[in-house]
Protein backbone atom coordinates (compact mmCIF):
# COMPACT_ATOMS: atom_id res chain seq x y z
CA UNK A 1 0.00 0.00 0.00
CA UNK A 2 1.15 3.54 -0.60
CA UNK A 3 1.36 6.26 2.01
CA UNK A 4 -1.40 8.23 0.29
CA UNK A 5 -4.69 7.65 -1.45
CA UNK A 6 -3.45 8.01 -5.05
CA UNK A 7 -4.39 4.40 -5.87
CA UNK A 8 -8.07 5.01 -5.10
CA UNK A 9 -10.14 5.36 -8.31
CA UNK A 10 -11.37 8.90 -8.94
CA UNK A 11 -15.03 7.81 -8.94
CA UNK A 12 -14.73 6.13 -5.54
CA UNK A 13 -15.62 8.26 -2.53
CA UNK A 14 -13.08 7.21 0.08
CA UNK A 15 -9.45 7.61 1.03
CA UNK A 16 -6.96 4.94 2.06
CA UNK A 17 -3.84 6.23 3.79
CA UNK A 18 -1.10 4.06 5.27
CA UNK A 19 0.07 5.50 8.57
CA UNK A 20 3.00 3.36 9.64
CA UNK A 21 1.56 -0.09 10.34
CA UNK A 22 -2.03 1.16 10.15
CA UNK A 23 -4.17 1.53 7.04
CA UNK A 24 -6.76 4.26 7.62
CA UNK A 25 -9.78 4.00 5.35
CA UNK A 26 -12.33 6.84 5.36
CA UNK A 27 -15.59 6.99 3.39
CA UNK A 28 -15.76 10.52 1.98
CA UNK A 29 -19.31 11.35 0.98
CA UNK A 30 -20.40 13.53 3.94
CA UNK A 31 -23.02 15.47 1.95
CA UNK A 32 -24.87 12.15 1.61
CA UNK A 33 -24.02 11.05 5.17
CA UNK A 34 -21.41 8.73 3.66
CA UNK A 35 -23.86 6.70 1.62
CA UNK A 36 -21.85 4.53 -0.77
CA UNK A 37 -22.34 3.90 -4.46
CA UNK A 38 -21.34 0.92 -6.58
CA UNK A 39 -17.92 2.29 -7.55
CA UNK A 40 -17.05 2.95 -3.93
CA UNK A 41 -18.14 -0.52 -2.80
CA UNK A 42 -16.03 -2.17 -5.51
CA UNK A 43 -12.96 -0.05 -4.78
CA UNK A 44 -13.30 -0.52 -1.02
CA UNK A 45 -13.42 -4.27 -1.55
CA UNK A 46 -10.28 -4.03 -3.70
CA UNK A 47 -8.56 -1.98 -1.00
CA UNK A 48 -9.26 -4.49 1.75
CA UNK A 49 -8.12 -7.36 -0.45
CA UNK A 50 -4.91 -5.54 -1.33
CA UNK A 51 -4.26 -4.80 2.33
CA UNK A 52 -4.56 -8.50 3.07
CA UNK A 53 -1.50 -9.08 0.88
CA UNK A 54 0.56 -6.26 2.40
CA UNK A 55 2.70 -7.50 5.28
CA UNK A 56 3.39 -3.89 6.31
CA UNK A 57 -0.26 -3.46 7.31
CA UNK A 58 -0.92 -4.66 10.84
CA UNK A 59 -4.31 -3.02 11.49
CA UNK A 60 -7.05 -1.31 9.48
CA UNK A 61 -9.23 1.54 10.76
CA UNK A 62 -12.51 2.13 8.89
CA UNK A 63 -14.58 5.26 9.45
CA UNK A 64 -16.67 7.93 7.75
CA UNK A 65 -15.89 11.59 7.18
CA UNK A 66 -17.90 14.07 9.25
CA UNK A 67 -20.81 13.19 11.48
CA UNK A 68 -21.86 9.76 10.22
CA UNK A 69 -20.25 6.39 9.55
CA UNK A 70 -22.28 5.20 6.55
CA UNK A 71 -26.00 5.43 5.79
CA UNK A 72 -26.10 2.61 3.26
CA UNK A 73 -26.41 2.54 -0.51
CA UNK A 74 -26.43 5.93 -2.23
CA UNK A 75 -29.81 5.95 -3.96
CA UNK A 76 -28.96 9.24 -5.65
CA UNK A 77 -26.45 7.32 -7.79
CA UNK A 78 -28.97 4.70 -8.94
CA UNK A 79 -30.06 6.42 -12.15
CA UNK A 80 -26.48 6.96 -13.31
CA UNK A 81 -25.55 3.40 -12.41
CA UNK A 82 -28.51 2.04 -14.38
CA UNK A 83 -27.44 4.06 -17.44
CA UNK A 84 -23.99 2.49 -17.14
CA UNK A 85 -25.50 -1.00 -17.13
CA UNK A 86 -24.93 -1.66 -13.45
CA UNK A 87 -27.66 -4.01 -12.26
CA UNK A 88 -29.03 -4.66 -8.79
CA UNK A 89 -27.27 -8.05 -8.91
CA UNK A 90 -23.95 -6.27 -9.48
CA UNK A 91 -24.58 -3.87 -6.59
CA UNK A 92 -25.44 -6.75 -4.25
CA UNK A 93 -22.35 -8.66 -5.34
CA UNK A 94 -20.18 -5.58 -4.67
CA UNK A 95 -21.68 -5.12 -1.20
CA UNK A 96 -21.29 -8.80 -0.33
CA UNK A 97 -17.70 -8.83 -1.59
CA UNK A 98 -16.86 -5.80 0.55
CA UNK A 99 -18.31 -7.33 3.72
CA UNK A 100 -16.53 -10.60 2.99
CA UNK A 101 -13.23 -8.75 2.39
CA UNK A 102 -13.49 -7.04 5.79
CA UNK A 103 -14.26 -10.33 7.54
CA UNK A 104 -11.49 -12.16 5.66
CA UNK A 105 -8.79 -9.52 6.18
CA UNK A 106 -5.93 -11.29 8.01
CA UNK A 107 -5.33 -8.28 10.24
CA UNK A 108 -7.91 -6.90 12.67
CA UNK A 109 -10.27 -4.25 11.33
CA UNK A 110 -11.37 -1.51 13.72
CA UNK A 111 -14.55 0.43 12.93
CA UNK A 112 -14.85 3.97 14.26
CA UNK A 113 -18.55 4.87 14.42
CA UNK A 114 -19.98 8.35 14.78
CA UNK A 115 -23.62 9.15 14.01
CA UNK A 116 -25.50 6.72 11.78
CA UNK A 117 -24.49 3.26 10.67
CA UNK A 118 -27.54 2.40 8.58
CA UNK A 119 -28.53 0.07 5.76
CA UNK A 120 -25.55 -1.77 4.34
CA UNK A 121 -23.48 0.45 6.66
CA UNK A 122 -24.59 -1.83 9.51
CA UNK A 123 -23.08 -4.86 7.80
CA UNK A 124 -19.90 -2.97 6.96
CA UNK A 125 -19.51 -1.80 10.57
CA UNK A 126 -20.26 -5.15 12.20
CA UNK A 127 -17.97 -7.02 9.80
CA UNK A 128 -15.12 -5.31 11.67
CA UNK A 129 -13.45 -7.09 14.56
CA UNK A 130 -13.59 -4.17 17.00
CA UNK A 131 -16.24 -1.44 16.90
CA UNK A 132 -15.76 1.80 18.85
CA UNK A 133 -18.71 4.19 18.83
CA UNK A 134 -19.60 7.64 20.10
CA UNK A 135 -22.55 8.06 22.44
CA UNK A 136 -24.65 9.75 19.74
CA UNK A 137 -24.23 6.91 17.25
CA UNK A 138 -26.81 4.28 16.36
CA UNK A 139 -27.53 1.29 14.14
CA UNK A 140 -30.52 1.30 11.81
CA UNK A 141 -31.91 -1.40 9.53
CA UNK A 142 -34.76 0.59 8.00
CA UNK A 143 -35.11 -1.52 4.84
CA UNK A 144 -38.55 -2.81 5.85
CA UNK A 145 -39.86 0.76 5.83
CA UNK A 146 -39.36 0.96 2.05
CA UNK A 147 -40.31 -2.60 1.16
CA UNK A 148 -36.83 -4.13 1.24
CA UNK A 149 -34.90 -6.54 3.49
CA UNK A 150 -31.57 -6.12 5.30
CA UNK A 151 -28.43 -6.88 3.32
CA UNK A 152 -24.67 -6.65 3.78
CA UNK A 153 -24.73 -9.80 5.90
CA UNK A 154 -26.70 -8.03 8.64
CA UNK A 155 -28.90 -11.07 9.31
CA UNK A 156 -25.87 -13.12 10.29
CA UNK A 157 -23.69 -10.38 11.77
CA UNK A 158 -26.31 -9.01 14.18
CA UNK A 159 -27.55 -12.44 15.21
CA UNK A 160 -24.00 -13.73 15.75
CA UNK A 161 -23.26 -10.99 18.27
CA UNK A 162 -26.64 -10.21 19.81
CA UNK A 163 -28.92 -13.15 19.05
CA UNK A 164 -32.00 -13.71 16.92
CA UNK A 165 -34.50 -11.66 18.98
CA UNK A 166 -32.58 -8.42 18.58
CA UNK A 167 -31.80 -9.17 14.93
CA UNK A 168 -35.53 -9.67 14.33
CA UNK A 169 -36.41 -6.48 16.18
CA UNK A 170 -33.99 -4.43 14.12
CA UNK A 171 -34.91 -6.04 10.80
CA UNK A 172 -38.68 -6.33 11.19
CA UNK A 173 -39.43 -3.08 13.05
CA UNK A 174 -36.85 -0.89 11.31
CA UNK A 175 -36.14 1.16 14.43
CA UNK A 176 -32.91 2.80 15.60
CA UNK A 177 -30.73 0.92 18.06
CA UNK A 178 -28.90 3.53 20.18
CA UNK A 179 -25.19 3.10 20.87
CA UNK A 180 -25.50 2.19 24.55
CA UNK A 181 -28.07 -0.48 23.80
CA UNK A 182 -25.93 -1.79 20.95
CA UNK A 183 -22.97 -2.09 23.31
CA UNK A 184 -25.04 -3.86 25.95
CA UNK A 185 -26.18 -6.33 23.28
CA UNK A 186 -22.58 -7.03 22.27
CA UNK A 187 -22.65 -5.26 18.91
CA UNK A 188 -20.16 -2.52 19.88
CA UNK A 189 -16.83 -3.04 21.60
CA UNK A 190 -17.11 0.24 23.49
CA UNK A 191 -19.19 3.42 23.56
CA UNK A 192 -17.55 6.65 24.69
CA UNK A 193 -18.32 10.37 24.65
CA UNK A 194 -17.69 11.90 21.23
CA UNK A 195 -14.65 13.81 22.47
CA UNK A 196 -13.05 10.55 23.61
CA UNK A 197 -13.75 8.48 20.49
CA UNK A 198 -10.43 9.03 18.74
CA UNK A 199 -8.45 8.25 21.89
CA UNK A 200 -10.38 5.00 22.39
CA UNK A 201 -9.79 3.97 18.79
CA UNK A 202 -6.10 4.80 18.93
CA UNK A 203 -5.63 2.81 22.13
CA UNK A 204 -7.03 -0.24 20.36
CA UNK A 205 -5.00 0.48 17.22
CA UNK A 206 -1.76 0.74 19.20
CA UNK A 207 -2.28 -2.60 20.90
CA UNK A 208 -3.21 -4.35 17.65
CA UNK A 209 -0.49 -2.79 15.48
CA UNK A 210 2.27 -3.76 17.91
CA UNK A 211 0.90 -7.25 18.56
CA UNK A 212 1.96 -10.62 17.08
CA UNK A 213 0.54 -10.54 13.53
CA UNK A 214 0.23 -14.30 12.97
CA UNK A 215 -1.35 -14.91 16.37
CA UNK A 216 -3.86 -12.13 15.71
CA UNK A 217 -4.64 -13.59 12.28
CA UNK A 218 -5.23 -17.10 13.56
CA UNK A 219 -7.29 -15.80 16.48
CA UNK A 220 -9.48 -13.80 14.11
CA UNK A 221 -9.94 -16.85 11.87
CA UNK A 222 -10.98 -19.01 14.81
CA UNK A 223 -13.46 -16.43 16.09
CA UNK A 224 -15.01 -16.03 12.64
CA UNK A 225 -15.25 -19.77 12.07
CA UNK A 226 -16.98 -20.17 15.42
CA UNK A 227 -19.45 -17.31 15.04
CA UNK A 228 -19.90 -16.52 11.34
CA UNK A 229 -20.36 -19.94 9.76
CA UNK A 230 -23.73 -18.77 8.41
CA UNK A 231 -22.41 -15.57 6.82
CA UNK A 232 -22.13 -16.86 3.25
CA UNK A 233 -25.58 -18.43 3.46
CA UNK A 234 -27.00 -15.14 4.73
CA UNK A 235 -25.26 -13.13 1.99
CA UNK A 236 -26.67 -15.44 -0.69
CA UNK A 237 -30.18 -15.29 0.78
CA UNK A 238 -30.01 -11.50 1.05
CA UNK A 239 -28.90 -11.17 -2.57
CA UNK A 240 -31.71 -13.41 -3.83
CA UNK A 241 -34.35 -11.70 -1.74
CA UNK A 242 -33.18 -8.13 -2.26
CA UNK A 243 -32.91 -8.40 -6.05
CA UNK A 244 -36.50 -9.64 -6.09
CA UNK A 245 -37.71 -6.88 -3.77
CA UNK A 246 -35.92 -4.13 -5.71
CA UNK A 247 -38.22 -4.93 -8.66
CA UNK A 248 -41.38 -5.04 -6.55
CA UNK A 249 -44.29 -2.55 -6.41
CA UNK A 250 -43.79 -2.30 -2.64
CA UNK A 251 -40.27 -0.94 -3.10
CA UNK A 252 -41.47 1.57 -5.67
CA UNK A 253 -44.14 2.71 -3.23
CA UNK A 254 -41.71 2.78 -0.31
CA UNK A 255 -39.08 4.74 -2.20
CA UNK A 256 -41.65 7.23 -3.53
CA UNK A 257 -43.12 7.71 -0.06
CA UNK A 258 -39.67 8.31 1.40
CA UNK A 259 -38.80 10.91 -1.24
CA UNK A 260 -42.13 12.69 -0.83
CA UNK A 261 -42.01 12.40 2.97
CA UNK A 262 -45.27 10.53 3.42
CA UNK A 263 -46.25 7.20 4.93
CA UNK A 264 -46.13 4.34 2.40
CA UNK A 265 -49.20 2.30 1.57
CA UNK A 266 -48.07 -1.21 0.73
CA UNK A 267 -50.12 -3.72 -1.28
CA UNK A 268 -52.29 -6.26 0.52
Amino acid sequence: MSNNDSAVPAAAKFTAVQDGKVLRVTITNPKRKNAIDYDTMVALGDTFRAAAEDRAVRAIVLTGEGGDFCTGADLSASADEAQRGITSDMVMDAANRLVRAIVDAPVPVIARIRGAAAGVGVGIALAADLVYASEDSYLLLAFINIGLMPDGGAAALVAAAAGRPLAARMALLGERLPAREAATAGLFTAVVPDAELDAAVEAGVEKIATGPRRALELTKQALNQATLAALDTALAAEKAGQTELLRSPDFMEGATAMLTKRKPIFAD
